[in-house]
């Protein structure tokens, strides 16, 4: 967004926040929220729910699961009290540090340059902050690197080669092998046509994927389908109907529509059942929106054992609600029938597919 100065937020007494474009940003800038933040002038006021009074573009930008605890562990650490600090307070903290292209200012963030990490290190403790232990002085050197990071898994963004990197570790309920697991399932969704950016298994057991919100021109506006539509992430509110008319409504492109359909067979081929709200992003590049490269692809357990985001309404899904939401949205049967063949092949699945897909 080249330094520029995109709106200014407040807060009420009520812990609603407020938001107003620039004046310079409504002559030529776009959107950051098509649905909620219409690019318009006046004041716009957010819901109370589902995001505690702020708006999805900008919770974003806040940390969840891991991100939280090692923010409030940090802050507990210099004597402050993290649950009496508000919304534009805590994205004060992320500054210009988060994910996508939207800074907050005042900037009170912490983050490093280094480009070394000793990932043992900092796996090892982040391990004893997941386990409420004390760990060696490393909270401030763990915050410095992932304090922003979103999901439930431990997490550092790393500059290796000159590439930004984010590296996860692994959490306390994972196999110990989650890393190599996630890197695999990364080659396989490759295989299987699925957009992802780079990845690589550092030191033969911490799974890195490059990030795809920062590019050789600058960082990269990305929005969760979360943010997009308000859509609570920690329970299903989402079905893959409204992904694919969100993909439509958003890209104008049948190809990108293609692209998440693609997506949603793989996830249910491997049995990643955690796909919520927030594990699908599109991004605005050279001035239209794309969807993002895919993330978190790995056989995972979802709400109550099911699908989080549901597929022609089932948790548990056939192949009969599969072509419904292929015909509902316009694919032709030819895209369908490939997509659904080339995948259960690479995936080496037919079985599974006979069983999930009946």
């Amino acid at each position: 967004m080249s330094d520029r100065s995109v709106g200014r937020m407040a807060i009420t007494p009520e812990g609603l926040c407020g938001f107003e474009y620039d004046a310079g940003w409504l002559k030529d800038g776009f959107s950051i929220s098509p649905y909620y933040l219409p690019l318009k002038p006046g004041l716009i006021m957010a819901k109370r729910d589902p995001f505690a009074g702020n708006f999805g573009v900008f919770d974003d930008s806040l940390p969840d699961g891991w991100g939280n605890l090692l923010l409030d562990r940090y802050l507990q650490e210099k004597g402050i009290d993290p649950y009496k600090l508000n919304i534009l307070e805590r994205l004060s903290l992320i500054g210009s540090t988060g994910r996508g292209a939207l800074e907050y200012r005042p900037d009170k963030s912490v983050a490093t340059s280094d480009e070394f990490l000793d990932f043992d290190r900092l796996a090892k403790e982040a391990t004893q902050i997941l386990e409420s232990k004390e760990s060696d002085g490393s909270v401030d050197l763990l915050y410095k690197y992932g304090g922003s990071s979103g999901g439930a898994r431990p997490k550092v963004f790393a500059k290796i080669d000159g590439k930004e990197w984010l590296v996860k570790f692994k959490a306390t309920s994972d196999p110990a092998n989650v890393g190599e697991t996630e890197y695999n399932y990364s080659l396989l969704a490759k295989e299987c046509g699925i957009r992802m950016a780079e990845t690589r298994l550092f030191e033969g057991c911490y799974f890195g994927v490059e990030r795809f919100d920062r590019s050789p021109k600058g960082r990269i506006h990305t929005i969760s389908a979360s943010g997009l539509l308000n859509a609570n992430y920690r329970i299903p509110s989402l079905d893959y109907s409204l992904l694919l008319k969100l993909t439509l409504s958003l890209t104008k492109d049948m190809e990108q529509v293609a692209e998440m359909f693609r997506l949603m067979v793989f996830n249910i081929l491997i049995s990643n059942r955690d796909d919520h709200a927030k594990n699908f992003s599109f991004q605005w590049i050279d001035g239209s929106w794309k969807l993002s490269p895919a993330y978190d692809l790995l056989p995972s357990s979802g709400f109550n054992g099911y699908h989080t985001t549901t597929i022609n309404g089932k948790g548990e899904p056939t192949l009969v609600d599969v072509l419904a939401l292929a015909m509902e949205i316009g694919l032709s049967k030819q895209a369908t029938n490939q997509i659904i063949e080339e995948l259960t092949e690479k995936c080496n699945t037919k079985k599974m597919l006979k069983f999930r897909l009946k």
